[in-house]
């Protein structure tokens, strides 16, 4: 089996692919031991010192490191990535093959500005998602309100030194340019 990796935007964060599906939709985040426990190979990825997340999308896995250093814990990750594909053991321990994405019960906007909304979860889906993916990470909507877009960031945008500039140069000038509403992105 052959692991290839990949630098994302942020230096805490190392992009893994194991060289086949992970998720067959959605995306996945485990910011802690506690949270790790429904994954086996979340769990064995939270043995390694040093790594403080674990972030799944479709053909990936992202993880995030403290202040350790990446000659030292990459061969232990590699190692836990191989481990777990080898062994046969599902991805989660219920057997879901699929994300949890944030539940659109958890957005929030006023109903009269669902169309607009739909432009732009559409113009994140098809535009900035794809991207941000290609970072090792994941934005998701979460709420507009008076003008301003709410987005979660997830996996390597996640803390990462440039988000800040990729959501006010990059994804804001975006929806500005095909949503006159927008005047502002915020993360959540």
């Amino acid at each position: 089996m052959f692991i290839q990796t990949e630098h994302t935007p942020n230096p805490a964060t190392l992009k893994f692919l194991p060289g086949r599906p992970v998720l067959d939709s959605g995306t996945m985040e485990f910011s802690d031991r506690a949270a790790a426990a429904r994954s086996p190979l979340a769990e064995r990825l939270f043995e390694v010192p040093g790594v403080t997340s674990v972030f799944y999308g479709a053909d990936f896995v992202s993880v995030t490191k403290d202040d350790g250093d990446w000659q030292q814990l990459k061969p232990a990750i590699l190692g836990a990535i191989m481990e777990h594909y080898m062994s046969g053991e599902p991805l989660m321990a219920d057997g879901r093959v699929d994300g949890d994405d944030t539940p659109e019960s958890d957005e929030f906007f006023d109903k009269a500005d669902a169309e607009t909304v739909e432009i732009i979860k559409d113009l994140i889906e098809s535009r900035v998602r794809p991207a941000v993916a290609n970072d090792g990470g994941d934005i998701v909507f979460r709420g507009f309100k008076d003008g301003i877009v709410y987005l979660h960031m997830r996996g390597a945008c996640s803390g990462c030194p440039s988000s800040t500039a990729t959501l006010r140069h990059g994804i804001q000038n975006l929806l500005r340019h095909f949503v006159p509403e927008v005047q502002e992105v915020r993360p959540i």
